[in-house]
């Protein structure tokens, strides 16, 4: 992962990209998961992803180490705040019905720390039995303090009803406005354009496909 950073800077059309771990269980614990890594990246355009990510050196030699990988390829429809001090992200389409992904990102402050990972087992558990979320991981760049949250869902009501409101998740939003959690934040949605290789064996959209038939 380390040696990434060499190589990422010479990517040929990525525009912006974060080196980043994940957590255990659900993958929103601070108990880190050394097995699993992520990047992400923003490219000049979906061709440009599709072959950079395919026949990229650091794709290829982390998929030339790694047991399984998945590519989910996205297209923002929002983004608000800012990562590392830009937005990585130009929303350039109207959020539409259908499959959407969510992300957040945030600088923990570090007086807030403990109250922030206080909240988590039960954020977990929510998203943890929730129905509707179709993927759903923790990553980050520093542990405890830089977080990254992503998720993807058959529509908006859906992820409406789990992100606001009287749960867990809405409880937790409430606080990080009242009390002032983080010093810097990002949330971003996306519309979900497609995913090459496997996650846990399966490729993680086809209960996308499952859900618009059933529908």
């Amino acid at each position: 992962m380390g040696a990434a950073r060499l190589d990422l800077p010479r990517e040929s059309g990525l525009r912006f990209w974060k080196l980043c771990g994940s957590g255990s269980g659900e993958g929103f614990t601070p108990r880190p998961n050394w097995g699993v890594y992520a990047i992400l990246g923003t490219w000049d355009d979906p061709d440009t992803a599709r072959d950079r990510t395919a026949n990229g050196p650091v794709w290829k030699r982390w998929r030339a180490h790694a047991e399984e990988s998945v590519t989910i390829f996205l297209s923002p429809t929002s983004v608000r705040g800012q990562w590392s001090g830009t937005t990585p992200f130009t929303a350039d389409e109207p959020e539409g019905p259908g499959p959407l992904a969510a992300m957040t990102r945030a600088t923990v402050r570090p007086k807030a720390m403990l109250r922030f990972w206080a909240r988590e087992p039960l954020i977990s558990d929510v998203i943890g039995n929730n129905p509707d979320v179709v993927f759903k991981i923790g990553i980050g760049e520093v542990p405890l303090l830089q977080q990254v949250t992503f998720s993807i869902w058959p529509d908006a009501d859906s992820m409406a009803r789990f992100a606001r409101g009287d749960t867990a998740h809405g409880r937790a939003i409430r606080a990080v406005r009242d009390e002032g959690w983080f010093r810097e934040e990002l949330y971003a949605r996306f519309r979900v354009l497609g995913s090459v290789g496997t996650w846990n064996g399966v490729d993680p959209l086809a209960r996308l496909s499952q859900i618009e038939t059933a529908a």
